[in-house]
């Protein structure tokens, strides 16, 4: 841990506290600040330069959050260049709560570092007294009652003012409901605060499923499924072994399950460095469709056989403001009802397909005289047995449908509107197949058409 000077804070008092940063610094580093008794608030202003670097160099951006004796606090990152705690409020990111004596510790994240160095400044200011209310949280619930068995859309990646956003909670929860969405997920990154504040806003009609977005420096990963108030480290990179290990076993024994997300994102720490051995599922769809998509495409098409334990394909739109529509892309799942721990089962088994809105709904099926199974399944037949491939796909003017098995093309047809087709395989012929639905529009290479939908596959025969 690499840790500054220590600061004592008197009641009442700003302390100014500066430095600089210099290649090579350590990702986390921390301010540790002693807190007397009788603390009302504790406020945090802090400023850093941004000079103009030479082109291929990266200038400066520094992250802040705050952990108490007893552990986080609050997170935004580069979002906010400061941010106050008592125990009726908190700055958005933040966690309201008795400010409580005891050595409290800054985390600075030098995040990127010109090569003059990052010059940072620090104000921490100390305010006496006590709150004559105290914040009562308020959490969504767990289901949506009167929801039985069938397909539900959401989207999991989703941004607010509890982190680097601009949604309010309110404002998000009606773009959903009118982007026709059952259910969204809470991924602030490495701060849980937005799950205090989710029942304010809950309907009866759209589950809202508390998480995090674990932004690490090595890549990004949905913890999602999380009980409120609860978080997951951030503080390790790839080369850490066994980190990301520890944090899913976590994870999972809470009930969530992890996507890697945008796993060829072209964002600094946002490339997915650890493998994909960990992870529940892969956010192969992250907003509207592009390159990133398209390699992660396939990239996740390359794994599928590769282990023993296939990850299947979610679809999110990381929206963040307004003009980033919640829903582009959004993860139609089979649940048993419409319920944090049901469509978090779907997705881990990956009774999924990924589609670009609402309006478009996918079909895909695998049958014999006496078995049908649809995405996410695996038929057990004999090797050479036939097997009748069923689509269907409403939604989607001229389709372009695509079917591919662990060789490759198997398929390619265009479909008109609302319209069904079928075909025919063995599993000595295909070990899986899958679809992707496109939009037939003339591209500059074809096969790169822009997606409409794509599922996760149908395995066919004996592992």
């Amino acid at each position: 841990m690499t840790e500054l000077a220590a600061v004592t804070l008197a009641l009442g008092e700003t302390r100014v506290v500066s430095g600089v940063f210099t290649w090579g610094e350590a990702d986390w580093v921390y301010l540790p600040l002693v807190v007397p008794e009788g603390a009302r608030s504790i406020s945090v202003r802090y400023s850093y330069d941004r000079p103009e670097v030479p082109a291929g160099f990266q200038g400066n951006a520094l992250d802040i959050g705050v952990f108490d004796a007893a552990g986080l606090r609050g997170w935004s990152g580069g979002a906010r260049d400061s941010f106050t705690i008592s125990a009726s409020e908190a700055t958005p990111g933040y966690i309201p709560g008795p400010v409580g004596a005891g050595v409290w510790r800054l985390v600075l994240g030098p995040y990127t570092i010109a090569p003059e160095g990052l010059s940072f400044e620090v104000t921490i200011s100390l305010e006496a007294g006590s709150d004559a209310a105290v914040f009562e949280p308020s959490y969504a619930p767990y289901a949506v009652p009167g929801r039985g068995a069938g397909w539900y859309r959401g989207d999991l990646h989703l941004h607010t003012v509890y982190s680097d956003g601009q949604w309010t909670p309110a404002e998000l929860v009606a773009a959903a409901r009118a982007a026709g969405l059952d259910f969204i997920g809470s991924s602030e990154h490495n701060t849980y605060s937005a799950s205090l504040q989710w029942g304010r806003h809950a309907t009866d009609d759209l589950l809202i499923i508390d998480g995090e977005e674990v932004t690490t420096r090595t890549g990004h990963w949905l913890a999602m499924g999380l009980p409120a108030g609860e978080w997951i480290d951030w503080r390790f990179r790839a080369a850490d072994r066994g980190a990301l290990a520890e944090q899913v076993a976590k994870l999972r024994s809470l009930g969530g399950i992890a996507v890697a997300n945008h796993p060829f994102a072209d964002i600094v720490g946002g490339l997915w460095r650890f493998g994909y051995d960990e992870v529940d599922a892969i956010e192969v769809w992250n907003g509207a469709w592009g390159p990133h998509n398209e390699i992660a495409v396939r990239a996740w098409d390359n794994q599928l056989l590769a282990s023993e334990r296939w990850v299947p394909a979610v679809g999110n739109s990381d929206s963040h403001e307004q003009s980033e529509a919640p829903g582009l892309a959004q993860t139609v799942v089979y649940a048993e009802e419409l319920s944090r721990p049901a469509i978090l089962a779907g997705l881990r088994a990956g009774r999924s397909y990924v589609a670009e809105s609402s309006s478009v709904e996918v079909e895909f099926k695998a049958t014999t005289l006496d078995q049908t199974v649809g995405v996410g399944d695996r038929l057990i037949v004999d090797p050479d047995q036939r097997v009748a491939i069923m689509v269907a796909v409403r939604g989607v003017p001229d389709a372009l449908l695509r079917l591919y098995n662990d060789k490759g093309t198997l398929l390619e047809r265009q479909l008109p509107e609302n319209a069904s087709t079928g075909f025919a395989t063995t599993p000595r012929a295909s070990a899986y197949v899958r679809l992707e639905v496109r939009h037939a529009v003339p591209v500059p290479i074809p096969g790169l058409e822009p997606m409409a939908a794509l599922t996760n596959p149908i395995f066919l025969g004996a592992r």
